[in-house]
């Protein structure tokens, strides 16, 4: 990867703390680009011209094996403007070569969510009384009350509960927000605190983890993925369920319920209103449904 890349990623994780994830996309769109340009006799993004810049969208779309889809297109142009923009504040280039790089437009997307009467079957079936079932249930409390991200969750330490029964959730950026929990979730953390993590806790090193794994250290990412696959399977739900079917499901319940846009915005750390109203669009969308399918004339 060229110095200007890696300098450019450097800047993405310590000033503006992009989380581990997001640079890990942001590495693989760069180097995609960097090997188009070197396929092109181009050896640095500092050598590319607005001329390059403009077939590069064409490149992914039509000539890359296979083509990306519109998000993803999308995604990595913002890469790639970010990257040139950087060069130019940085003094590196005298010219954006990218400010005329557009992404694609992209359809909106409706969330995709689960009934209120799914999530308590879901919530049902993570249900037991050893150490694992009352983790479990704990997690999947927490996530459907919280509308956390997966990542938020397993992040948590045993600290970040309050007794006052709010929690501190820290989100994309190193952003922090406070999030009731509800009497429900609280009740399952409580159970889970008492009699099971710590059944956990003593079979590894000391950690301030919330949420521990069978030898004790943080339960990691793709465990929590497991306990709601497991979970939505022995529940029988045919929708596909993930951590952030949970987070849709939290959101679209609130605005359904009457929940202010805003509110939810909050809750869920969204930093523009924009993309909590998607949200208002699902509501939409099922009272449509039911208006037609009830009133007499609605057809």
């Amino acid at each position: 990867m060229p110095a200007a890349v890696e300098d450019y990623l450097r800047h993405l994780a310590v000033e503006r703390g992009l989380a581990r994830n997001t640079l890990q996309a942001y590495r693989r769109d760069l180097d995609g680009y960097v090997r188009w340009l070197e396929g092109r006799g181009i050896p640095s993004p500092l050598a590319a011209t607005e001329a390059d810049l403009a077939a590069f969208p064409h490149h992914l779309v039509a000539e890359r094996v296979p083509p990306l889809s519109t998000a993803s297109v999308a995604r990595t142009i913002s890469a790639v403007r970010g990257l040139h923009r950087f060069l130019l504040e940085e003094g590196a280039v005298a010219v954006d070569a990218s400010r005329d790089l557009a992404p694609p437009k992209q359809a909106k997307r409706l969330p995709k969510a689960i009934s209120v009467e799914d999530v308590e079957a879901l919530l049902e079936a993570a249900g037991g009384e050893e150490p694992g079932q009352l983790r479990d249930r704990a997690l999947l409390e927490l996530l459907y009350a919280t509308g956390a991200r997966v990542t938020e969750a397993v992040g948590l330490n045993v600290d970040d509960l309050d007794d006052e029964g709010v929690v501190r959730l820290v989100g994309k950026g190193g952003k922090e927000r406070i999030v009731p929990v509800g009497s429900y979730a609280h009740a399952a953390l409580s159970a889970y605190l008492v009699r099971a993590r710590p059944v956990f806790s003593v079979r590894g090193r000391s950690t301030p983890a919330l949420f521990l794994g069978a030898r004790g250290g943080r339960l990691g990412r793709q465990a929590a993925w497991s306990v709601i696959r497991d979970a939505a399977e022995r529940a029988g739900l045919e929708a596909s369920v993930s951590p952030h079917t949970l987070r849709h499901s939290f959101a679209t319940h609130l605005i359904a319920g009457g929940a202010d846009v805003r509110v939810v915005q909050e809750l869920l750390g969204h930093s523009s209103v924009a993309t909590t109203q998607i949200y208002t669009l699902v509501t939409a969308d099922t009272l449509r449904e039911m208006y037609t399918l009830a009133h007499p004339r609605a057809r």
